[in-house]
């Protein structure tokens, strides 16, 4: 106590001084028309103390106004302004994303000889009977049933029915779908089918050198597909069984679930249907 007396020993003293002061001056005041010189002295030096007290007064209640007075509606605006920032930036963060898809499709396209047209994907089919999506393209813009349609990534289907201006897309991992395509690294041919989440080639004999990790492409038999397209990637061989044909599962180069932008490819001639199963 001693030692927190001696610290602060000289505000203190101010204080007791400033009191002491107010409280005769304010006794004597009461008597009096004027101050005394005395008085007036004692007012003169007490004044910087009394402008600092004051003027911290002064100063808490700007900070109370500001945080609490200037109330609801300055809150409230705050807040609307808060949520304008926020979605101003989940726009510019999707603008930034459609733009690098967008640069994707393009260098893609770049790359190819074929006629194309971009499309937005506006629909996905929600049942369990078939993988499809609906595209914001038809027959206005040249689409015909049997076109191939592909991403920058690789292979996503062909058309199945158009109007106007959308058309429907049979996706490459549906029950329905089939694809004459390549091992890329030994050349050999094989159907890969769809299975509704993956796809499984068929008819590809035990002899065939095939590996996890194998690249397929497009053979560019059957007409719908141009060669030299991705289609997948071996996830899974089997050659176990007296099958004359091994097991094989694809995992496809395209991640349908998350599908934005496609190209549909404008065939010159009438796709025809694949000759049968077999390569």
């Amino acid at each position: 106590m001693r030692e927190l007396f001696e610290k602060y020993w000289r505000p203190f003293a101010l204080g007791l001084l400033l009191i002491a002061s107010l409280s005769y001056y304010s006794s004597h005041l009461r008597h009096k028309d004027a101050p005394s010189p005395i008085e007036r002295q004692l007012l003169t030096l007490t004044y910087p103390l009394q402008k600092s007290v004051m003027l911290g007064k002064d100063g808490i209640a700007a900070v109370r106004v500001n945080l609490f007075g200037a109330s609801d509606a300055t809150i409230q605006r705050l807040h609307n302004e808060n949520a304008q920032l926020k979605e101003q930036l989940v726009a510019h963060s999707e603008l930034k994303q459609e733009n690098e898809r967008l640069k994707l499709l393009l260098s893609f396209r770049a790359q190819r000889e074929e006629p194309m047209v971009a499309a937005r994907v506006i629909g996905v089919d929600a049942t369990s009977w078939f993988r499809s999506i609906t595209i914001d393209r038809g027959s206005a813009e040249a689409i015909r049933e049997g076109m191939a349609v592909v991403s920058a990534y690789g292979v996503v289907g062909r058309v199945v029915t158009t109007t106007p201006h959308s058309s429907r897309v049979l996706l490459l991992v549906d029950a329905a779908s089939k694809l004459s395509t390549l091992i890329e690294r030994t050349r050999a041919r094989a159907i890969c089918r769809g299975d509704g989440d993956s796809m499984s080639l068929d008819y590809l004999p035990l002899t065939d050198d095939v590996q996890v990790g194998d690249l397929l492409i497009t053979s560019g038999l059957g007409g719908t597909f141009p060669k030299g397209l991705i289609v997948g990637a071996v996830t899974r061989v089997d050659k176990g069984g007296f099958d004359m044909f091994q097991s094989v599962e694809v995992e496809p180069a395209v991640d349908f679930e998350h599908l934005e932008e496609v190209l549909v490819i404008l065939s010159k001639v009438s796709p025809s249907p694949l000759p049968g199963d077999k390569p």
